[in-house]
């Protein structure tokens, strides 16, 4: 079985980058699983985990919030307009976050939208302790 190369990019930053058996996201049409193999795919991503599994059977759990992928070649292509890696998430401001977001969300939109992402760390730097 073949293996991925996978680039994951910030505009701030290369966040993460080797080989890898499989790449997870969640698109709006739903999760996407990626194999060496894969056909082309170029697709949004939402405020959701991205799960890396390394060619030595590593987890890499990342935090994305928005951004696209592609797929060609067994080449992936992440670029995440912002995106953390679990181990970098302080869970204690991540709760904090959470809260501020969901007191604010009756009063505000983009609250809503704070909170999502709030969540989305929580369940990446959860995820992996």
């Amino acid at each position: 079985m073949g293996e991925l190369k996978v680039a994951l990019v910030s505009a701030e930053r290369s966040i993460w980058e080797g080989s890898a058996k499989s790449v997870v996201a969640k698109t709006p049409d739903g999760e996407i699983g990626i194999l060496p193999g894969h056909s082309p795919v170029l697709a949004l991503l939402l405020d959701a985990p991205l799960r890396i599994e390394t060619t030595d059977g590593t987890k890499v759990l990342v935090a994305v919030h928005g951004g696209f992928f592609s797929v060609d070649s067994d080449q992936v292509n992440v670029i995440a307009e912002t995106a953390e890696l679990a181990e970098e998430i302080d869970i204690d401001r991540a709760k904090a976050a959470l809260e501020r977001a969901k007191a604010a969300a009756a009063d505000d939109d983009p609250a809503v939208q704070a909170a999502k992402r709030a969540e989305t760390r929580l369940a990446v730097a959860v995820g992996t302790r």
